[in-house]
C-alpha cells in the first residue's frame, strides 16, 4: 500500500488528491479518497513541526557564539520583547562561558534591573559595533537599575565576575556581535 498526493486536469491548483494504492486485482489501482488543499497540507506540517519544539525558557531563544579575543561566549539571544523582558529570570545556574545576549530596538541608555533573577550577574553593555561601554555588577533578586553610561545596541549577561576575571574592560570589542538576529 502506498499514499501520495496529485494534482488532476481541470482541478484548480489549490487542490490535490489524496491517493491510496491498494494492492487489488489490477495492480497500480489508486483510488481516490479525499481531496485535500494545500492550506490543510500546510497548517497539517506546521502543526506537527510546533509539536516537535520544546516547552521552555531556551525553546524560542537563538543561540550565537561570540569572543572577547580568546575567550568564548555561548549566548542566548534576547531579541524580542518577550524574551528581552524575561533575560535571565528563575535560571539558577549558568555555565562558565554562558550568557544571553540583548539585542535592542534602538541606540539608546537601556538599563537592565534584577527581579526574579536568582544568580548575581555581570552586565556589559556594548555599542553597536561591540565595543564595551560600561559593565555593571547586579546582585540577585533587585530592582535596583543598573544602566549604560551612553547608548548601546546590546547588552551582554554572563555569571558575576566573568568580564573583570577576564580583564575585559570598557573599549574591548566583542567579537561575533554582527551575526546577532535582528530585534522584533
Amino acid at each position: 500500500m502506498s499514499l501520495w498526493l496529485s494534482g488532476k486536469a481541470g482541478v484548480p491548483p489549490c487542490f490535490f488528491r489524496l491517493r491510496l494504492s491498494l494492492p487489488l486485482a489490477a495492480p497500480g489501482l489508486a483510488v481516490p479518497i479525499l481531496p485535500i488543499s494545500r492550506q490543510f497540507i500546510f497548517s497539517a506540517v506546521t502543526i506537527a513541526v510546533v509539536a516537535l519544539v520544546p516547552v521552555g525558557a531556551d525553546a524560542e531563544a537563538p543561540q550565537l557564539e561570540l569572543n572577547a579575543g580568546i575567550h568564548l561566549i555561548r549566548a542566548e539571544v534576547a531579541n524580542t520583547f518577550p524574551t528581552r523582558g524575561r533575560g535571565l529570570m528563575q535560571r539558577d545556574h549558568l555555565e562558565t562561558n554562558q550568557g544571553m545576549l540583548f539585542v535592542f530596538d534602538d541606540v539608546f541608555s537601556h538599563c537592565m534591573w534584577m527581579k526574579n533573577t536568582l544568580i548575581p550577574l555581570s552586565v556589559a553593555f556594548l555599542d553597536q559595533k561591540g565595543a564595551i561601554i560600561n559593565i555593571a555588577e547586579m546582585a540577585p533578586q533587585t530592582e535596583i537599575s543598573h544602566c549604560a553610561s551612553r547608548p548601546a545596541r546590546f547588552a551582554l549577561e554572563m555569571n558575576q565576575g566573568w568580564f573583570a576575571k577576564r580583564g575585559l574592560t570598557p573599549g574591548t570589542r566583542i567579537q561575533g556581535i554582527e551575526r546577532a538576529p535582528a530585534p522584533r
